[in-house]
């Protein structure tokens, strides 16, 4: 089978599985994980159990995807904003945090069920394991030995904080725009460097 054949996917199996994955979502705002089943998410859906079972093993099998599925976005999103070569490292950080959350604001609805809200640990694990790998990338070693900081510790804190951020953003219905809570965050940032 070649690469083209294995990335097209009948429109109609992308229809079912939105519609099953915005099911779920709905449920979300209303009930916790452990009270949602699948013939509620076959009802919301207007599918049959049996189409389901088709496209996920069962309500966990669904999280993973969806979890791997958001962590893929991500990442991609991560690697692919780029500035001129005259730019500095601070403004291509910049940059992707903006890009991060102007991707999180277009997806507001799945983001707040999946972080504004503590009923799916998983998503969280998956997007601050993203965000750690990012500033692990990011951090000036040099510039916490000098002032005494442990560089794991300097990276639970910011990605933690970047988290933590993100979720108050989104419980809020975010009341800022994700250009202005990037130079907020990198304000606090800068400030936390000198």
């Amino acid at each position: 089978m070649t690469d083209n054949a294995k990335q097209r996917v009948d429109p109609r199996i992308l229809r079912t599985r939105q519609l099953i994955k915005d099911a779920l979502i709905d449920l979300l705002q209303e009930m916790e994980i452990n009270k949602i089943t699948v013939n509620r998410i076959a009802e919301r859906a207007t599918i049959n159990r049996v189409t389901f079972y088709l496209h996920y093993d069962d309500i966990q099998d669904m999280l993973e995807k969806m979890a791997q599925e958001m962590a893929e976005d991500i990442e991609s999103i991560l690697k692919s904003t780029t500035i001129s070569q005259n730019s500095s490292a601070d403004e291509l950080g910049w940059v992707k945090l903006v890009t991060l959350l102007e991707y999180i604001a277009e997806n507001a609805k799945f983001y707040k069920v999946v972080l504004g809200s503590r009923r799916t640990p998983i998503f969280t694990e998956r997007l601050l394991n993203i965000i750690t790998e990012t500033i692990t990338e990011r951090v000036d070693s040099n510039l916490l030995a000098a002032k005494g900081i442990q560089k794991d510790i300097a990276i639970w804190h910011g990605s933690s904080a970047l988290i933590g951020t993100i979720s108050a953003w989104l419980r809020k219905d975010m009341p800022y725009t994700p250009q202005y809570l990037a130079k907020q965050l990198s304000l606090l940032f800068q400030s936390g460097q000198k």
